[in-house]
C-alpha cells in the first residue's frame, strides 16, 4: 500500500498471520494519504515504512528471489 512517496510493504504468511512488514528505523515522522481497500485513509509512522523506489525493490527481490533482500531493515509483528 502506498501514499504515492511511501509504502507499507508487509509479507504474511497467510491471511490471519500478522506477518512482518519493510522498516525505516533512521525515519522520523509519519505519513498520511494510505487508502485501504475498503476506503479507509490511514497515517502510518515512516519508521513503518519505506520510500516507493525502496518498496518497489524489495518487492522486486521477494517475488523474484521469495526473501527479503539482505540488506533490508524489517520489523516482526507476529
Amino acid at each position: 500500500m502506498t501514499d504515492a512517496e511511501r509504502a507499507m510493504v508487509v509479507l504474511m504468511n497467510g491471511e490471519d498471520d500478522a506477518g512482518e512488514h519493510a522498516a525505516d528505523p533512521g525515519a522520523e515522522g509519519s505519513s498520511g494519504g494510505f487508502v485501504l481497500s475498503d476506503g479507509q485513509y490511514d497515517e502510518y509512522p515512516d519508521v513503518d515504512t519505506v520510500p516507493l523506489d525502496e518498496a518497489f525493490r524489495i518487492v522486486d527481490h521477494i517475488v523474484s528471489l521469495g526473501s527479503w533482500p539482505a540488506d533490508a531493515r524489517w520489523a516482526v509483528d507476529r
